[in-house]
C-alpha cells in the first residue's frame, strides 16, 4: 500500500481555497453516486506483465468494500477497462507510435484488446450482475469518443463520482480530471488507487486535490455515504 503525504503547501493552499476545510463534500448521496474503477485488469495486475503495477494488487480489498458499501446504499458501480481498437495506432498515433517504445507498444496492442491475455478484470475483485462493466480507447473514461460512461450516468441521474484504480497519475487522474469539467462531483480514494511509486502517486494527488477533486480514504468515502442514505431517508 501506498505511503500517503501531501506536502504541506498543497494542504495549505487547500485550506485556503475551502474557507478551511479540507474536505469538499460532507456526505455522498448513494442515489447520486457511482465507483468507477478504472483498469484493474490483469496486463496492471499480474506479476510479469509488462503494465504492471505491483501496488495495484494492495487495492484490490478497499476497491472490494467500496464496491459492497455503495451497492448496499443504492448506488452504482462501474468496472472501465481499456480496449484498443484495431485501428488504434492511427487513430492515437502520438501515443502509440512516439511516446511508448515498440516493445512496450506491441505489448498493449497483445494484451489490452478483447481476447488478450491481460484484458479481463483481476479475478479477486468481486463484481456483481448489476454492476457495469464498460471500455474505454484512451486514458480518461470521460474524454469525448472514449466510452459512455458520462452517458450512462447523466441518464441515472447520478452527478458524482468516486474514482479508484490505477495508474493513480494516468488514467485514474485523467478520469478525475475530465470528470470535474464535465461537472461531475469528483472524489479519488487515497488508499483505493495504485501507481509505480509513492511519489507519482502523491503528487497526482496533491495536483488534483488542490483545484479538481476531493481525496479522502476508503473509510471516510463509506462514512459520507452512510452520512448520504442517512439524509436521504430524513
Amino acid at each position: 500500500m501506498h505511503k500517503i503525504a501531501l506536502p504541506p503547501h498543497v494542504l495549505d493552499n487547500i485550506e485556503k481555497r475551502r474557507g478551511g476545510r479540507h474536505h469538499i463534500f460532507d456526505r455522498l448521496d448513494p442515489a447520486k453516486t457511482a465507483l468507477v474503477v478504472i483498469d484493474m485488469q490483469k496486463y496492471f495486475m499480474e506479476p510479469g506483465m509488462a503494465g504492471e503495477v505491483p501496488t495495484a494488487r494492495d487495492i484490490v480489498p478497499n476497491i472490494n468494500r467500496l464496491a459492497s458499501a455503495l451497492r448496499a446504499a443504492g448506488g452504482r458501480v462501474a468496472w472501465v477497462t481499456n480496449n484498443f481498437p484495431d485501428d488504434i495506432c492511427e487513430s492515437w498515433s502520438v501515443m502509440m507510435r512516439d511516446i511508448f517504445s515498440v516493445e512496450r507498444r506491441e505489448a498493449m496492442l497483445e494484451h489490452l484488446r478483447e481476447g488478450g491475455a491481460g484484458h479481463p478484470l483481476w479475478p479477486e475483485l468481486v463484481t456483481a450482475p448489476e454492476d457495469w462493466q464498460l471500455y474505454k480507447n484512451r486514458f480518461s473514461a470521460f474524454i469525448q469518443g472514449s466510452s459512455d460512461l458520462e452517458a450512462r450516468l447523466r441518464a441515472e441521474g447520478r452527478d458524482t463520482v468516486i474514482v479508484t484504480g490505477t495508474l493513480t497519475n494516468v488514467c485514474c487522474e485523467s478520469t478525475a480530471r475530465d470528470a470535474m469539467m464535465r461537472n461531475f462531483k469528483t472524489v479519488m480514494v487515497s488508499d483505493a488507487n495504485a501507481a509505480l511509486t509513492d511519489e507519482d502517486h502523491n503528487y497526482s494527488l496533491g495536483a488534483l486535490v488542490q483545484v479538481f477533486a476531493d481525496v479522502m480514504t476508503t473509510d471516510e468515502v463509506i462514512a459520507r455515504l452512510n452520512s448520504g442514505e442517512a439524509a436521504a431517508a430524513e
